[in-house]
């Protein structure tokens, strides 16, 4: 059995067909990524940088997962970045909603 193959087949490293579907993802969150980098740019709040942040974050997975698949990041590392990225995008964008919604925590009464 070559050394990328799994005892099911499901080798992630050299396959070709992950590859182009990671690239294809890549290019597309790339395109987002700039999307977001000029809107922050229009808008300049710290709102806008941080969801930036995020969609950064959501390349540098592509970059990791084509990294796995060419065989330059080990597993264990491509599992411990992937799920770090995770986590760090919802934390990032959970927090640029909740520290830049309109009021403030107890302010449930005041109407505006």
């Amino acid at each position: 059995m070559p050394p990328t193959a799994t005892a099911g087949g499901w080798g992630v490293e050299g396959s070709l067909p992950l590859l182009a579907v990671v690239l294809v993802a890549g290019v597309g969150t790339g395109a987002l990524f700039l999307v977001s980098l000029a809107a922050y740019r229009r808008r300049r709040s710290a709102q806008y940088a941080l969801i930036s942040v995020a969609v950064g974050a959501l390349l540098a997975r592509s970059v990791v997962g084509a990294g796995t698949i060419l065989g330059v990041v080990p597993m264990p590392v491509h599992h411990f970045l992937e799920h770090g990225l995770d986590f760090t995008i919802a934390a990032l964008v959970l927090y640029a909603v909740y520290a830049h919604a309109p009021g403030s925590v107890g302010d449930d009464a005041r109407s505006d």
